[in-house]
């Protein structure tokens, strides 16, 4: 059985959003900052069907985070911006043809049927909880890992619950001041470093999770 892991982005007082969050502006003010050292990547723009981008060591941090998951879990607001029962106009923010290529568990209180998308990626909505998501992930991935890409709730009810087991943390260099934190409401996990990589752009920390 693979490993549940997280990945994702983090100013250095420990935001992963800015404030504000809106349809405009989906991770608030200032938040886009903390991926620009994605955005610059041969990796990212691989993986969202775009060419060139730089090839060094960001680039291949994010190839190893992305090499063996099997499947996501991802909480309602990383899906979309809304609440209540579905529009189901809405299939996600990241048009026809999704970077995940593989299944995809979004946690909900509102039922809705899978939404098959290009490239490999179906959507699957789950209303009974994260442990439910996690249960029909790990089926779907077989021996592969299942990442939790966000947003902060439900990596948090993930850590909270004991249930993440490897933590990337992309930290970078900015300080949003306000908006997201990550490690709040989490209990008292114990964070084993197991690898550090940095580059100018950011510093990223692979951590083992224990209870």
């Amino acid at each position: 059985m693979g490993r549940v892991t997280c990945n994702i982005s983090i100013s250095v007082d420990g935001f992963v959003a800015g404030p504000n969050q809106s349809l405009e502006d989906p991770i608030g003010q200032g938040g886009m900052r903390l991926h620009q050292w994605a955005f610059d990547t041969a990796s990212w723009r691989a993986q969202h069907g775009t060419g060139g981008g730089e090839r060094n060591v960001d680039s291949e941090v994010l190839d190893a985070v992305v090499a063996d998951v099997g499947a996501y879990v991802m909480g309602r607001n990383m899906f979309g911006p809304g609440r209540g029962e579905w529009d189901l106009s809405w299939s996600g923010w990241w048009g026809e043809d999704p970077p995940y290529h593989v299944p995809v568990f979004v946690l909900t209180h509102h039922p809705r049927e899978p939404l098959v998308m290009q490239g490999g990626t179906t959507f699957n909505f789950v209303t009974g909880g994260i442990e439910q998501a996690l249960e029909q992930a790990r089926a779907a991935a077989g021996d592969r890992n299942v990442d939790v890409p966000g947003g902060a709730q439900t990596i948090q009810q993930c850590i909270r619950a004991g249930l993440l087991d490897e933590l990337w943390l992309h930290i970078v260099p900015i300080v949003l001041g306000a908006g997201e934190r990550l490690l709040e409401n989490v209990g008292e996990p114990v964070l084993e470093p197991l690898d550090v990589i940095g580059s100018p752009a950011v510093t990223h920390i692979k951590y083992r999770l224990s209870h």
